[in-house]
């Protein structure tokens, strides 16, 4: 019986982008060892094309996007890859480079079922010059606090919460205190009620269940001939 030949992958290489696979690293090797300049560009340029297809992950064809896929094949051929390519080649320290630490905000929110994104929005109205945008933001604004609040709280409030936060927040720059006397709605939203939520779904577009209970035609028309 022969004895079989078989190639291990223990024995090669380690692979240095594993998103590529094995068999595109082997392709950079070989590539690298053409020695016409002009074949062994185009022969990177269809690489490149195919690593695209192989990553997931690259979903734009932005020029950061290209260049990104370009030095990933620097780095597969260690940067030993001499071609005439659209981006020049990137410096081996990119390798060991960390990436920045992110930053995180360090103000505490005070009213946390808000989120961060209505204090932006807070801030962007108060600094409003234009009356009119000012307001409809202000408006806006108020609705979406009062949907949030309610659909933390599971309750409904009065805009006399809504009006005393934005105050709160917008560091008395949003001041709408006059209108807590006014016993009309300032804030409206529509919130559908558990029980409007039953019968909607109790309903049937079935026309057999809408109508009444059926009558015995039959039984009638017997009565009246006995009669």
């Amino acid at each position: 019986m022969s004895e079989l030949n078989m190639d291990y992958y223990t024995n090669d290489e380690p692979l240095l982008l594993k998103e590529y696979g094995r068999n595109v690293q082997r392709l950079v090797k070989f590539i690298a060892t053409i020695e016409d300049k002009e074949k062994r560009t185009r022969a990177a340029h269809t690489l490149v094309n195919l690593m695209k297809q192989l990553n997931p992950s690259v979903k734009e064809n932005s020029e950061s996007t290209q260049q990104r896929i370009w030095d990933h094949l620097y780095i597969m051929s260690n940067f030993e890859l001499d071609i005439d390519g659209p981006f020049p080649k990137p410096d081996e320290t990119i390798l060991d480079k960390k990436p920045e630490p992110l930053t995180y905000k360090d103000k505490e929110l005070k009213h946390k079922h808000y989120g961060r994104n209505i204090e932006l929005l807070i801030d962007l109205a108060a600094n409003t010059e234009d009356p009119d945008e000012r307001e409809n933001a202000i408006m806006y604004i108020g609705r979406l606090m009062k949907t949030f609040y309610t659909s933390w709280n599971r309750e409904n409030i009065g805009d006399d919460v809504i009006i005393n936060h934005l105050y709160e927040m917008s560091k008395g720059k949003i001041d709408m205190r006059d209108q807590l006397k006014s016993d009309k709605v300032v804030f409206e939203i529509s919130i559908p009620r558990d029980k409007d939520l039953n019968n909607s779904k109790g309903k049937s577009n079935n026309p057999r269940r809408r109508s009444s209970k059926p009558t015995n035609k039959r039984k009638d028309n017997n009565n009246k001939r006995r009669s």
